[in-house]
């Protein structure tokens, strides 16, 4: 029964390869084999989750495949399977056929019929690798490629100026949450000294043993796994990005921001439930984020106009209340819970076309102002200021924009005050030196030694940020990203004695190679067209798409790209960064935040939004 596991990941993953190679214009072929791969999968789900209980319900863990081992360091996959898997596998299997069959009909004719049926099938390996993951390595995978196809599904009308923006809006917001969950495995790796299992996190008596002995870092693992599935699960302060993401098409929004990935937040409560569960500080905070969640979310949903908005943010209410059964220790009632808010909600969205047609018709003939009432009372100012607050979404942008992204955006423009040629030639210095160092670490005075990664990290990080406030050369800002991930690699050489030779090579032979091809990809750009400055939108999808396509994976591939060489390694170079070192996992983790942003920007400037020639039809704004 166990070895079965692994079907569910191999299935929807084979129907993806199979729909890339079918020719675009064969919509019937492509919605033939995501529907079958939906429809196999649900009837296999089925199947698999009535013999699991009819034979007592065992929990199953396999220990799939090693992808990397040293010392101890073990970066293997994992599959895991138990109720809440049951009841997450069940109701994603549902959901995922019932959107194929309605999106073969709503996106028919469309120019990316394909790109959406493809990114379907992607995100349904993403979700079943999630809900399967029986350690923090398979389930961050799965993690960071359904951030990935929110990206393309919110930006799918590719050639419109809000829906590529919000794209950017919400990755940003995802990133921070991707961070969050790579430093609480960093943090578990430390404390367990290997690569932990869900199934060893269930054992009580090790957990105990663990926070009677290092409190602090236990506090600290249960901080990150809650911001993660608040950032993931829309709970506030990070509510916003959730009705921004409904620009997508309206399917992928049901499947996405209505009902499954929404609420990966929860199941990952759930599954790292017996950690913190012992831990008051962290389930107060679980149940302060959910009520205060659910009584200014519920409050928005009422007065919003656009249906959309209204449903995102009544789901991400029923959210709210669920983190807070979760807390308390009702994982059965959040699991009957999430089912219900699930599919309701995809209903809602599946249908809000039609409904706002009817409720416009209604309107149209049957509408009569409300009366107006004017109130001077205490009551009446508090109830017309929470009103205002709620239209205006309790200012949530600007809250994020001005508090968490300006700061560094603004530290960002003060370096690109200095001149370019200057900087560059500083930074190759100072790099030359650093690779000294490294190779010569015995001559270095020892309290010299422990401030040389905090500098490096900290030079990773400017760099980083230059490229993210440059609004100049698409080279340029591509460059200095390029030398913030030599910077943060040669911080972690100078830092673990571990981190040579073959671990340095795994994961820069996946960034230099990146970094190359996506360089040549600029240089194809440029030679049509010798202004790509960052300042607009290119929209070089229309005329170069398998240009697009190569950069765009380029750009995953730099930031780590699940599979990908990179990716093994960021596992491999935070393991070795030391508990102690505060500053530089700091500068570190910052670093990897505004990274990927800085690429996929790159990546929406050039080649996403309205073309620049006139030579295709203008797009309206928004869809």
């Amino acid at each position: 029964m166990t070895q079965l596991l692994q079907f569910f990941i191999w299935l929807p993953l084979f129907g993806f390869i199979i729909s890339l190679m079918l020719p675009r214009k064969n919509e019937r072929l492509i919605s033939s084999v995501t529907i079958g791969t939906a429809g196999i999968n649900l009837l296999c789900v089925l199947s698999f989750v009535t013999y699991w209980f009819v034979n007592g319900h065992p929990v199953l863990d396999i220990k799939q495949f090693v992808f990397y081992k040293a010392h101890d360091i073990e970066i293997f996959l994992d599959f895991y399977f138990d109720k809440t898997t049951a009841v997450f596998a069940v109701v994603g299997a549902v959901l995922a056929f019932l959107v194929a069959v309605f999106s073969r009909f709503y996106i028919h004719r469309d120019g990316g019929f394909k790109r959406f049926m493809n990114n379907i099938l992607m995100f349904f390996v993403a979700y079943n690798l999630v809900i399967f993951s029986g350690n923090f390595e398979t389930l961050f995978t799965g993690w960071e490629i359904l951030g990935i196809c929110s990206f393309l599904l919110i930006g799918f009308y590719r050639d419109r100026y809000l829906p590529v923006r919000n794209s950017l809006k919400v990755i940003s917001v995802y990133r921070l949450g991707d961070i969050c969950l790579i430093l609480a495995m960093w943090m578990s790796h430390h404390l367990w000294h290997e690569n932990i299992t869900f199934i060893k996190m269930n054992d009580s008596v090790a957990v105990a043993s663990l926070i009677q002995d290092h409190y602090l870092y236990v506090v600290f693992i249960g901080v990150m796994l809650v911001v993660a599935a608040a950032v993931k699960s829309a709970q506030l302060p990070f509510s916003s990005w959730l009705p921004r993401a409904m620009e997508g098409p309206t399917t992928s929004s049901a499947i996405f921001y209505g009902s499954l990935s929404v609420h990966l937040g929860v199941f990952l409560l759930l599954r790292t439930y017996p950690f913190w569960e012992n831990i008051l500080a962290i389930k107060v905070s679980v149940v302060a984020v959910g009520l205060l969640t659910s009584i200014i979310a519920s409050g928005i949903a009422k007065v919003q106009s656009t249906v959309k908005t209204q449903i995102a943010y009544s789901s991400i209410t029923q959210i709210g209340l669920i983190f807070i059964e979760i807390a308390l220790g009702w994982d059965e009632v959040a699991l009957i819970h999430f089912s219900a808010n699930a599919f309701l909600r995809t209903y809602q969205l599946l249908v809000s076309p039609s409904v706002l047609g009817y409720m416009i018709h209604d309107m149209f003939f049957n509408f009569m102002p409300k009366k107006l009432e004017v109130g001077t009372s205490f009551y009446s100012k508090l109830k017309n200021t929470i009103y205002v607050l709620s239209v205006k979404e309790w200012n949530l942008d600007f809250f994020l924009h001005n508090y968490l992204w300006s700061p560094f955006k603004l530290i960002g423009k003060l370096l690109n005050i200095i001149p370019v040629k200057l900087a560059a030639a500083a930074l190759i210095i100072i790099f030359c030196i650093g690779i000294y160092f490294n190779l010569f670490s015995e001559q270095i005075p020892a309290s010299f030694s422990v401030a040389l990664p905090i500098v490096f990290s900290f030079l990773g990080l400017t760099t980083v940020l230059y490229s993210f406030a440059e609004k100049g050369s698409a080279f340029r800002g591509w460059l200095f990203v390029v030398f913030g991930q030599l910077f943060i690699t040669l911080s972690v050489a100078l830092m673990s004695d571990n981190f040579r030779g073959l671990q340095i090579l795994i994961y820069m032979s996946g960034c230099m190679f990146f970094a190359v091809v996506g360089a040549i990809c600029l240089q194809k750009i440029k030679t049509i067209d010798n202004n790509i400055n960052l300042d607009l939108f290119h929209g070089y999808s229309q005329e170069q798409p398998l240009v697009g396509f190569i950069f765009l994976i380029s750009c995953l591939g730099f930031a780590g790209l699940p599979f990908t060489p990179t990716y093994i390694g960021i596992d491999i170079l935070f393991s070795n960064i030391h508990t102690h070192d505060y500053f530089t996992i700091t500068f570190i983790s910052l670093s990897f935040v505004f990274m990927e942003i800085c690429v996929l920007r790159i990546y929406a400037r050039i080649f996403l939004g309205q073309y620049k020639k006139a030579t295709h039809a203008m797009a309206y704004r928004s869809s």
